[in-house]
């Protein structure tokens, strides 16, 4: 009997060998250009929500509504600013509804407890606030101060901004505003009073690549005192 498997042949051939490394060449080249592209991707979405401009746009976004959510509607002031100078942004026309712009806005707020030694543990209505948070642009930097309330954010005798025993915090870096813009802050007035929805207006460009976001938001005063 004739052995079958004398001339069964064991293994690969050469062609075979080539043909299978070529489609595993093939395959793994294909895995790494959409690994590499994805990642770039990925790199290229985190940096740009992770960038510094846009940090600050977050952190203006949130401080400015935050002060302006705790703070007195009767008592916030939006300034106009000349050399250093700050004045109260009044209408100028004589509308009834107004809306007004200013260069600087001063919230103020409460940040202290109701007095624990009123018997009848009431606030006393002639304190209006007792701290505030000033808004300005400055070297193209948008800062915020906090004091004491009285004395406030500008001196009523010079239009001067108080400097002593106050904290201020730079928000964002870089800030513009459009030629189409009067300033950076705005509100609503009825009669010539402020009806305590305050805007911010703003541009931050990144120097290096002439990237730029707007910022656009407002923030309600809830807080009505005394009633």
């Amino acid at each position: 009997m004739k052995n079958r498997n004398k001339n069964r042949r064991h293994g690969f051939t050469l062609i075979e060998i080539v043909v299978a490394i070529a489609i595993n060449v093939i395959v793994i080249s294909g895995v790494g250009v959409l690994l590499v592209g994805g990642n770039r991707a990925w790199q290229k979405c985190y940096n740009s929500a992770n960038n510094q401009m846009k940090q600050d746009a977050l952190v203006t976004t949130l401080e400015f509504g935050n002060a302006g959510r705790k703070s007195n509607r009767l008592c916030y002031t939006i300034y106009k600013e000349h050399g250093g100078v700050y004045s109260p942004a009044l209408p100028e026309t004589d509308d009834p509804e107004e809306i007004v712009h200013g260069d600087a806005v001063e919230f103020r707020y409460w940040d202290t407890e109701i007095d624990s030694t009123d018997s009848q543990n009431l606030m006393d209505t002639s304190k209006m606030a007792t701290a505030y948070a000033f808004f300005y642009i400055e070297d193209k930097k948008l800062k915020v101060d906090y004091g004491s309330y009285p004395p406030g954010a500008v001196s009523g005798s010079t239009g001067i901004k108080n400097t002593a025993n106050v904290i201020t915090n730079i928000l964002a870096e870089n800030v513009t505003i459009s030629d189409a813009q009067e300033s950076a802050f705005s509100h609503t007035t009825m009669n010539g009073i402020g009806q305590g929805s305050v805007r911010i207006n703003i541009t931050l460009k990144n120097p290096d690549n002439n990237e730029s976001v707007q910022i656009m938001t407002a923030t309600y005063l809830r807080n009505i005192w005394p009633r």
